[in-house]
C-alpha cells in the first residue's frame, strides 16, 4: 500500500480527496421537471441505503432477475406493474430511452421507417438512429401552442409510404418533455392500427404522475421513467408491451437460457429497482390526485401570466410540466450585471432552483407535488426580481 501511494502523483491525490465530498447544493424549492416526480419517498431512501451495495439483488437470482421472489421482484414485475400500466408484460430497463431502443430493435428492421411527433425527446431520435431506422415526423402547429394533431399521423404514414418506406412503428410522446402537451392517444392508436402499425408511447412524464391505462388507449408498447416520474433512484425505467409484441421484444436467447436478448439478460441489478418498489404504493396513491395537480398548474400559469411570463403549449394546460416565454426577463438580462445568469442566481438567493443557468427568455418548470405556499413563494420571487430591475 505504501508503494502504491508513493507511485500516485500529488495531482491524483488531490483528485481522490475531491471525490470524497460529493454533497449536493439544492435549494429549498426545486422546480426542475426532471426531478419533481423522481423525489424519493422515505421508504425509497431507506431502500437505497439497504440495497446500495453493487449487485445487491444478484445473491437471490436463479438466472432470471424478474423471477426473484424475495425481495418480491417477480410479483412487482409480473403482477403489480402490468396491472398499473394496463399492459400484458412489463420489464425493468435502465430508462425510457433504453426501452424505446429495445422495442425498435426487436420489432423493426434496419432501413424501416417510423413516424414520430416532432415534439419527441431527442432520445427517441437517437434510439431510432441506433436501430438503423428512418423517421417521418408529424409537425406541430408551432408557437405558441406547438400542438401535434392525431390526424398528422395518417399524413406522416402516407408520406413515408410515398418514399417507398416500410413503416413498422409509430411513436407518440405523452406528454412531450418541452411543452407538456397532451395528444389524444386513442385517436392516434386508431389511426396507426388502421394502417397495421403498432403504437409505442413514451410516457416518461406520465407513468407515475398521472393515471394511464395502455389497454384503454390502444397502446401496444409503453415506456416510462422511474427517475423522472416514479420516485426512484435512477437511471431506471419500465417497458411494457401487449402479448403480441412482448413475445418478440422479450424473446430469450437460444444460447443462454432465461436471458432476454434485447435486455442483455438483466438490467437494473440493485438499489434503483428496490427504490422503485419501495415507492410504488405512494406512486399508485398519488396518481389518484392528478386532477388537483392539473388545477394547481393552471392556477400557477395564470399568475405567471399576470407577471408578463406567458405559458406556451396547451391552454388550458393539462400537465404539471410547463414552458414559459418571458420577454421581460430577457430584456433585464441584456442590462443586468450578471447577464443571462441573473435569473438563476437571484432565484437561488431566494431558495429556488430548477431553472437552468443562463435561461431567461424561455424556460420550463414543474409544479408537481409542490404546496401552495411554496408556489406562492416562487411567484413572489419572480415579482420581486422583475420589480428590482425595473
Amino acid at each position: 500500500m505504501v508503494i502504491l501511494i508513493g507511485a500516485i502523483s500529488d495531482r491524483m491525490l488531490g483528485n481522490l480527496e475531491m471525490f470524497t465530498n460529493l454533497k449536493r447544493d439544492v435549494a429549498q424549492i426545486n422546480l426542475d421537471p426532471l426531478q419533481r416526480g423522481g423525489i424519493l419517498t422515505p421508504e425509497a431512501r431507506a431502500a437505497l441505503v439497504e440495497w446500495g451495495d453493487g449487485y445487491s439483488i444478484c445473491d437471490f437470482c436463479g438466472g432470471a432477475m424478474d423471477r426473484i421472489k424475495s425481495p418480491p421482484i417477480e410479483n412487482f414485475v409480473h403482477e403489480s406493474l402490468p396491472e398499473f400500466l394496463g399492459i400484458d408484460e412489463v420489464r425493468i430497463t435502465h430508462g425510457a430511452r433504453e426501452g424505446m431502443f429495445a422495442a425498435m430493435h426487436a420489432i423493426c428492421q434496419s432501413e424501416d421507417w417510423i413516424v414520430c411527433d416532432s415534439n419527441a425527446h431527442y432520445t427517441t431520435v437517437l434510439a431510432a438512429e441506433r436501430a438503423g431506422l428512418k423517421i417521418e415526423f408529424i409537425p406541430s402547429s408551432g408557437e405558441p401552442s406547438f400542438k401535434v394533431s392525431p390526424e398528422g399521423y395518417a399524413k406522416a404514414i402516407e408520406r413515408a409510404y410515398e418514399k417507398k418506406g416500410n413503416v413498422t412503428m409509430a411513436v407518440l410522446t405523452y406528454p412531450d418533455g418541452n411543452y407538456g402537451n397532451i395528444v389524444g392517444v386513442k385517436a392516434v392508436s386508431e389511426i396507426c392500427h388502421d394502417y397495421g402499425i403498432p403504437l409505442m408511447l413514451n410516457g416518461a412524464y406520465a407513468i407515475g404522475r398521472m393515471p394511464f391505462n395502455a389497454r384503454n388507449h390502444g397502446v401496444d408498447i409503453i415506456v416510462g421513467s422511474g427517475h423522472k416520474s416514479m420516485a426512484s433512484s435512477g437511471p431506471i425505467g419500465v417497458l411494457g408491451a401487449t402479448e403480441d409484441y412482448a413475445r418478440t421484444i422479450f424473446r430469450c436467447s437460444s444460447l443462454k437460457k432465461n436471458k432476454e436478448v434485447e435486455l442483455l439478460g438483466c438490467t437494473v441489478r440493485g438499489a434503483g429497482l428496490l427504490t422503485m418498489m419501495a415507492s410504488f404504493s405512494a406512486v399508485v396513491e398519488r396518481v389518484s390526485s392528478w386532477s388537483k395537480e392539473v388545477e394547481k398548474a393552471r392556477w400557477f400559469a395564470d399568475r405567471m401570466g399576470q407577471l408578463g411570463i406567458e405559458l406556451q403549449g396547451d391552454i388550458p394546460h393539462n400537465h404539471d410540466l410547463m414552458f414559459f416565454k418571458a420577454e421581460n426577463l430577457y430584456e433585464i438580462s441584456r442590462m443586468a450585471k450578471k447577464g443571462r445568469h441573473f435569473l438563476y442566481r437571484d432565484l437561488k438567493d431566494r431558495g429556488i432552483c430548477g431553472i437552468k443557468p443562463g435561461l431567461t427568455k424561455q424556460f420550463k418548470l414543474s409544479t408537481y407535488l409542490l404546496g401552495e405556499s411554496d408556489l406562492e413563494n416562487v411567484l413572489v420571487a419572480f415579482d420581486e426580481i422583475i420589480t428590482s430591475y425595473t
